[in-house]
């Protein structure tokens, strides 16, 4: 069978594995970018520290007339967490016909948190017979798990969640946007004051494309679409995490000081007018020494069912989640379809066209 042929654009942490995991499944990364200047002009096997592969990391700026002349068969895109911040890449792929997968938070479903740019992507996508999505560890953890023992239940009242990660696992753009290093004062102006105004005020902001979404914000949009639930109301208020030492974080290249935030809680409430409510907590943070992933879901009704995971690889996890949704993403209808609209997530042997 024909291989699949990959671009992979951002050469951080999470590409060290996504590009490994896209070999041995039997595809093969043809084209990667960056911006940083420091992995430019590498060989992507000095990134997945093995053997050469031949693929030089370009410029970002080359991105257009190398996938012109290339014609891959899908983008995975690990950079940031925003969508506004992935604009001109998903723009570029929607625009090129190139399907793409990417593992921005808020592309797991950008439609209640970024509405008009979610659906100018829709359009040029679905004008170039592509499809785009957005996937990762919350595709099974925070969503599929979910759904999965919801159909093992006679009556819902109310969905619980929670799920802690380290943001030094996952790059400096992350941390920043969960506070991470910011006094009480920096957090409650620039994180925590986007919570305290009216759902006009919100629903302003969201049109407007300059809604800072929780991630639990696009995880809860996401479970009540799958659910074919109507939401009629959501809020969430982030919280300042901190450690009663000083921690010290690579990510950011700081000391963080005792009382400073090392991240945040963000809890998300979303009201439905079916009468479940979904509630869910994602606290980010730099880890203290005693710290570790974890992940709890309760589906509350006829019966009660808590599941929990306890130390799960997120970051593998993260990456193994999008290779596998390559295929799915390939043959699905066209346009910038969320997951919860692809079926299920399945093991692949390999990802061959």
């Amino acid at each position: 069978m024909e291989k699949i042929k990959v671009v992979q654009v951002g050469i951080g942490k999470m590409a060290k594995y996504t590009m490994r995991y896209v070999y041995e499944k039997n595809a093969e990364i043809v084209l990667a970018f960056d911006i940083n200047k420091n992995v430019i002009g590498k060989d992507i096997g000095a990134i997945m520290e093995c053997d050469d592969k031949g693929i030089i990391v370009d410029n970002f700026s080359n991105f257009e007339s190398k996938v012109k002349e290339i014609k891959p068969d899908i983008c995975i895109i690990e950079t940031m967490s925003l969508l506004s911040d992935l604009k001109d890449v998903l723009l570029s792929c929607a625009k090129l016909g190139l399907n793409a997968i990417t593992t921005c938070e808020e592309a797991f479903y950008s439609y209640n948190s970024n509405p008009n740019l979610s659906k100018e992507i829709d359009r040029l996508a679905k004008e170039n017979n592509c499809t785009i999505t957005g996937s990762g560890y919350q595709d099974i953890y925070w969503g599929q798990l979910i759904t999965s023992i919801a159909g093992s239940t006679q009556t819902i009242k109310e969905i619980r969640g929670s799920s802690s990660y380290n943001v030094e696992d996952y790059g400096i753009a992350l941390a920043k946007a969960h506070g991470a290093g910011l006094n009480l004062e920096e957090f409650d102006k620039q994180i925590a004051s986007v919570d305290r105004m009216s759902d006009e005020e919100r629903k302003k902001l969201i049109n407007s494309g300059e809604y800072t979404p929780s991630y639990m914000w696009n995880t809860n949009g996401w479970l009540a679409d799958k659910l074919g639930l109507t939401i009629i109301s959501q809020t969430q208020k982030c919280i300042p995490t901190t450690c009663e030492h000083d921690i010290k974080s690579q990510t950011l290249d700081m000391t963080i000081k005792k009382g400073d935030a090392t991240g945040m809680s963000a809890v998300v409430t979303t009201k439905t007018k079916e009468g479940i409510t979904i509630i869910s907590e994602c606290i980010g943070k730099v880890y203290a020494q005693e710290d570790f992933d974890k992940n709890c879901w309760s589906v509350i009704g006829e019966p009660n069912t808590t599941i929990t995971v306890e130390r799960p690889n997120t970051v593998e996890l993260t990456c193994a989640s999008i290779v596998n949704r390559i295929p799915d993403v390939i043959k699905a209808e066209p346009g910038f379809v969320p997951t919860s609209r692809l079926g299920e997530l399945n093991y692949k042997l390999c990802i061959n066209k």
